[in-house]
């Protein structure tokens, strides 16, 4: 403490004035620097909300008194306290999932209400509710569903219902499966809806999944990895590449086809007719007496008979025809192109070099046919597949190796930012308190050191009196007194060296390093007492 008030009197007033406003700088900037270090961490509450949405939870927010920031359409809290205060806010209801459901119905009264109000309500409730179960999928941030339903009053003819599915994501995009999931899913809650009718469209991709699924794109999908795991089987990962193309049917055709065959008939049609004709005639004789006898045998005349029988048989032939009619919905499979591309396989030649060499055709025939059953190839559809052995082009040894984060990237960046920069500003407020001293040390130090002016000569100790306690006569400066614990130094100078006292004492100190050094010590102590 003496030292720093000896160096602050040493200082004129302006170098006092700029030691004061390093200080407070320097005060300020740590001070500032701990504030910040002490703030809590900020983490994501909610984003992306409506304007509605995010006035509520703002003054949800404010009412719990848990500290936050408005970072855009963003709302930041305190970390600590995020997923406490998420389901807090969850308990209320907020933030509020899609729009208005069944609670419409709620309010509305039987008088003033027309039909076709009640209806409108309904449906209205309808789309919320519809709404809400779809905002259930992780992805999705918000969701907005349309129902056209014909009423069916009056005279008009009954038509299909129709709806629309309008959804925003987090980014990740809505698939397939999840399009045809919220199609059936809207489509089982209307009534008479059948699921080609509904469309799902992403707001930032555009038409996902409509009525009539015309795409092939997940059919090569499937065939493609299809292709892939068996040849890996093989061949090993990596080693072999695929590429499918699949043309399939994109409109409706009805092929209608009648065929006749003029050297073939068909009986339709056959009658058949008989008819049977018979008559008999006789002729009485003359009379004579032997008729009029009882037992006598009369003259019976002449007897005629006569019978015709007819059949008659007609039949009806036409020429044959055969009526074929062949409907073809979108997405049958027009026609099919596989391309398989496999690594070569290493050869070691004669001078022990390895290389890669194309694998022999019986190996990639065999490959062929399993490519064809995997894909269901038809030759008569026009399907074509090429199966080729090439060597593969050489990657370096770390060039498919995935860059992996080391300990900085597990770090909060702030966080370690912040405690850099309060490490430096300590680093800096240290070698400016501490620099003050040493320079002074340093200067004392090489003054004692400093040789240039002539030194009191050293006269041996009295009886009784410690050595080098007093000055040589002469002098003003009174020396120190040295301890009594360092050796008294026996030097006899040679008669021929000078009287001088520098030159005296740079011989001592030449010849006694030791002792000089101890003398030395035992002065800077004793000044060091003195102040």
């Amino acid at each position: 403490m003496l030292k720093l008030q000896d160096y602050w009197r040493e200082r004129n007033s302006k170098q006092k004035a700029i030691l004061i406003g390093a200080f407070l700088a320097t005060f300020l900037a740590v001070a500032g620097l701990s504030w910040l270090a002490s703030r809590p961490g900020m983490a994501l509450l909610y984003s992306g909300l409506g304007a509605q949405q995010s006035g509520a939870v703002m003054a949800a927010v404010e009412k719990s008194g848990v500290p936050y920031e408005i970072r855009g359409d963003s709302i930041w809290v305190e970390a600590s306290r995020r997923d406490e205060l998420r389901m807090s806010l969850a308990g209320e209801g907020l933030p509020s999932a899609g729009g208005t459901g069944y609670e419409i119905l709620d309010g509305m009264s039987g008088f003033g209400t027309t039909s076709q109000m009640f209806d409108a309500a309904y449906w209205r409730a309808k789309e919320g509710e519809l709404a809400r179960t779809i905002l259930a999928l992780p992805n999705v941030r918000s969701a907005r569903v349309h129902l056209a339903v014909p009423t069916g009053r009056g005279y008009r003819r009954e038509a299909n219902a129709t709806a629309s599915v309008t959804i925003t994501t987090d980014g990740t995009p809505i698939t397939k499966a999840q399009a045809k999931a919220l199609k059936f899913l809207v489509s089982s809650g209307v009534a008479g809806m059948t699921a080609d009718r509904v469309t799902v469209i992403d707001s930032e991709r555009g038409m996902v999944s409509s009525g009539e699924e015309f795409s092939g794109e997940d059919r090569e999908a499937d065939m493609k990895s299809n292709v892939e795991r068996i040849l890996e089987a093989h061949v090993g990962t990596g080693n072999a590449i695929v590429e499918l193309n699949l043309d399939v049917v994109t409109e409706s055709e009805l092929l209608t086809e009648q065929r006749f065959d003029p050297q073939q008939r068909a009986l339709i049609a056959q009658e058949s007719e008989e008819s049977t004709d018979q008559s008999s005639n006789s002729q009485k004789g003359a009379v004579t007496a032997a008729s009029n006898l009882p037992e006598g045998n009369g003259n019976d005349g002449e007897k005629s008979t006569a019978s015709r029988s007819e059949t008659r048989q007609r039949q009806n032939y036409e020429v044959s025809k055969v009526t074929r009619e062949v409907t073809r919905q979108p997405g049958a499979t027009r026609r099919l192109t596989v391309a398989v591309l496999v690594n070569g396989v290493e050869q070691t030649g004669t001078d022990g070099t390895v290389k890669l060499v194309p694998r022999e055709e019986a190996e990639l025939q065999s490959i062929r046919e399993l490519v064809a059953s995997a894909v269901g190839f038809d030759e008569s559809r026009g399907d074509a597949i090429t199966v080729k052995s090439l060597p593969f082009a050489s990657l370096s040894d770390n060039g498919t190796l995935a860059s992996q984060g080391g300990l900085l990237s597990k770090l909060d960046l702030n966080g370690l930012i912040r405690i850099v920069l309060v490490g430096l500003f300590a680093l800096a407020l240290a070698a400016f308190l501490l620099r003050p001293i040493l320079k002074s040390k340093l200067t004392q130090t090489n003054a004692m050191l400093d040789q240039s002016a002539p030194l009191p000569a050293i006269r041996a100790p009295e009886v009784g009196q410690p050595a080098l306690a007093r000055a040589p006569s002469g002098t003003t400066e009174t020396l120190p007194v040295v301890s009594t614990a360092i050796p008294e130094i026996d030097f006899t100078p040679s008669s021929g060296l000078n009287a001088d006292p520098v030159d005296r004492l740079k011989e001592l100190m030449k010849s006694r390093k030791d002792e000089s050094i101890k003398v030395l010590s035992g002065w800077i102590e004793k000044r060091e007492d003195a102040v």
